[in-house]
């Protein structure tokens, strides 16, 4: 027999000895277990469990009474639906400690729902006469009614004017009226036309438009009717009631009192009315007959689940630390499902979250929080906000947002709420895939945040002159990186059309390096700006490659210079006195911006476009006035040859290799290989779903666009 080896033995005991810690680590932590048939005076064991995400958190603080936590805790919940009659708070005292992690988390496999959704059941016919001749003929015998009122339903909201932004006030985002969804899908409030818009003929005095139609005669009787309008640019819509209409004079009469920022302009202006019972007309409409308590519906098939979300939202946590909401389906509610505010390293961690009023996932302050493997979808005004970070110090907060899936997000505020945002210092968004947005998909305001590996396609659908990641008019947000990106199949055929990376009203000190761009309309667009860097990147049929124009030489220079700061005026100057830019840090971290005010501040320079292969479409546009004040160098361009580069993809359809015509070419200009295995959400056991579905809609782009300097705002008042 021969020996065993020294080495063999002492493997054994490394395995041996990592079993037991493996078992030591079982026996440190405590469970508790939460199913629908509990009863939170059970004392959360699996033959007594709890009934309830706020009873599992009252038996932790019971456990907490003796001192701090000596172990973690898993709370888990048996499949089925919980309702969340009202948000459930936490506090610091419900928060775990480093060594002793609390986690919240549905069983592996199970379906586990936290809703504020209250199920509407008592489906009827429409018997009622007066209600009969209010529908529209077609609607007669398929629309039924539930009367609220007798299951106890009686707060039903209220319509509030919402948009992007309003002439003297902050942007408003309001939580939502009681909407309806039907197996789990947002149904329509009753509008006209059912789909698209209408436009404007005329404005009158304006408070009035002329429209392009005689339909309102049917209105009149209407007791609420509301009109969304982009009244003048296609990137700040309006959602509003309508004072009256005049049927013979085919005009719509605004609400006195509620002004647009920018006016109304007919040629530009868009609206549909909704709101109108009378144009309850089509399978998913819905309507709300507030006085009568009478819900009407057209259900688009036989069956199928109703809820009014009721809550503002669902989770709200102040100062928590240390704590995992894991594997849960967060749904139906009239504001942000989930909220923190401070507190440091909470994860919410594979969970879907739908059909909220706001947001999915709201982070304000704190440090080391984060989303994680998430299906986001359905949600009202974007999806996960994450802001957090001191920029006075530059500090990093360092919340993470990875491996998410979100997609038609924004349904109630379709403009600048994006399927991510970060803000403040240090954040990271990496490895999500984004589509199906009416308007920007990536946002990071603030200072040396990380944006990388993600996927975005079919975005900024709806709005015009807008960015699938957009930033704009600042001099110190500077030090971001975007890096090995996938964007594809971006355009909007409204308006000023959509770009993919914006770099607005001189946006600058942005690092844009590896991304591949594929069927872009203008993939890189900077709007002047100094110290963009843009390396080392494919643009593959896309209109336009990266333009950068000189608008604070232009129309912008009055505006920057404008100590008023109004809307735009004096933006630049002002945000320059909210950092401290001329201190050693600042200095040390950002040397060009400290003498900005003596350095021409609004002409364009320093910008780099090096090392980057584009073919297929056109490669820049940047304006000769101020192109030799830029770094244009070493990009191998192909603009009538979408044959020179190639891309390989997977059974998936995401890119899995790049080939060149000239591959001696590419390494003369020092490009590096794209790491295109990486782009894009990853299966990991932690993610919501695996695989992930969605598909891609191939878009046509137009010709390349000439250089010419984006529209100037009205003039001020």
């Amino acid at each position: 027999m021969k020996p065993i080896p020294s080495c063999t033995i002492r493997l054994r005991w490394l395995y041996v000895g990592l079993a037991a810690f493996a078992a030591s680590l079982n026996l440190l932590a405590a469970d508790l277990f939460v199913a629908p048939s509990g009863n939170d005076s059970h004392s959360g064991t699996k033959a007594e469990p709890l009934a309830s995400l706020a009873g599992a958190r009252d038996a932790i603080r019971k456990l907490k009474q003796g001192g701090s936590l000596k172990e973690a805790v898993i709370v888990h919940f048996s499949a089925g639906t919980y309702l969340l009659e009202r948000t459930v708070n936490f506090t610091q005292a419900d928060s775990g400690t480093e060594t002793a992690h609390i986690t919240y988390r549905a069983q592996a496999g199970a379906t586990v729902r936290l809703t504020g959704g209250r199920e509407v059941t008592g489906w009827q016919p429409v018997t009622d006469q007066a209600a009969l001749g209010r529908l529209a003929p077609e609607a007669r015998g398929r629309v039924v009614v539930a009367d609220l009122r007798a299951q106890g339903i009686t707060d039903y909201g209220q319509l509030k004017v919402r948009g992007w932004i309003l002439e003297g006030h902050p942007k408003p985002n309001p939580t939502a009226e009681a909407e309806l969804f039907f197996n789990d899908e947002p149904m329509t409030l009753a509008r006209w036309p059912n789909t698209g818009f209408r436009g404007v003929t005329a404005v009158v005095e304006k408070i009035a438009v002329v429209v392009d139609t005689d339909r309102m005669s049917r209105w009149t009787a209407e007791a609420e009717p509301w009109v969304l309008g982009y009244w003048r640019h296609d990137w700040a819509e309006l959602y509003e009631p309508i004072a009256r209409v005049d049927a013979e004079k085919r005009t719509l009469i605004r609400t006195a009192g509620i002004n647009p920022a920018f006016g109304l302009k007919a040629e530009t202006a868009r609206w549909y009315a909704y709101n109108l019972m009378v144009e309850l007309d089509t399978p998913g409409e819905y309507y709300l007959d507030r006085a009568s308590g009478r819900l009407y519906f057209w259900p688009p098939r036989d069956g199928g689940r109703t809820v009014l979300p009721m809550p503002d939202g669902l989770i709200l946590a102040q100062d928590l630390s240390h704590v995992t909401f894991r594997g849960f389906t967060i749904e139906a509610c009239r504001g942000d499902a989930i909220v923190l505010k401070s507190g440091a390293d909470c994860h919410i961690v594979g969970c879907t979250i739908r059909n909220t009023g706001r947001l999915a996932v709201l982070v304000t302050g704190g440090e080391r929080h984060e989303v994680y493997g998430c299906d986001v979808y359905f949600n009202g005004s974007g999806g996960i906000w994450m802001v957090g970070g001191k920029r006075a110090t530059l500090t990093p907060a360092r919340h993470n947002a990875e491996n998410n899936h979100i997609h038609h997000y924004s349904r109630r505020l379709r403009t600048n709420k994006p399927a991510i945002d970060t803000a403040g210092v240090g954040n990271r968004i990496a490895h999500n895939l984004v589509h199906d947005g009416p308007s920007v998909a990536l946002q990071a305001g603030g200072n040396d945040h990380i944006v990388e590996f993600n996927e975005v396609h079919n975005v900024v659908e709806d709005s015009g002159d807008g960015g699938a990641y957009y930033v704009g008019r600042s001099w110190t947000e500077r030090g971001t990186v975007l890096r090995y990106n996938y964007w594809h199949d971006i355009k909007s055929s409204i308006g000023y059309g959509g770009m993919t990376i914006y770099l607005d009203d001189q946006h600058s000190g942005n690092t844009i390096h590896g991304n591949l761009f594929e069927r872009c309309n203008r993939a890189v667009f900077a709007g002047g700006g100094n110290d963009n860097v843009v390396t080392n990147n494919v643009f593959l049929n896309c209109s336009q490659g990266a333009q950068l124009d000189d608008r604070g030489m232009q129309w912008m220079k009055a505006y920057t210079a404008d100590p008023k700061g109004d809307l735009l005026g004096g933006v630049l100057d002002k945000g320059l006195s909210t950092v401290p830019y001329t201190d050693d840090l600042w200095r040390s971290r950002y040397p060009t911006l400290v003498n900005i005010l003596k350095d021409d501040p609004g002409v364009p320079k320093r910008n780099v476009f090096a090392g980057n292969i584009s073919a297929g479409g056109k490669w820049d546009a940047i304006f000769p006035s101020i192109r030799h004040l830029q770094t244009v160098k070493d990009n191998l361009v192909f603009d009538a040859d979408k044959d020179w580069v190639r891309i390989s993809k997977d059974a998936s359809g995401r890119p899995s290799r790049l080939f060149f015509k000239d591959a001696a070419a590419v390494q003369a200009i020092g490009f590096v290989p794209l790491p295109l295995e990486k782009m894009g959400a990853y299966q990991d056991e932690r993610r919501a779903s695996w695989p992930i579905k969605h598909v891609v809609r191939q878009v046509r782009l137009p010709a390349a666009a000439v250089p010419a300097p984006k529209a100037a705002p009205p003039k001020k008042k």
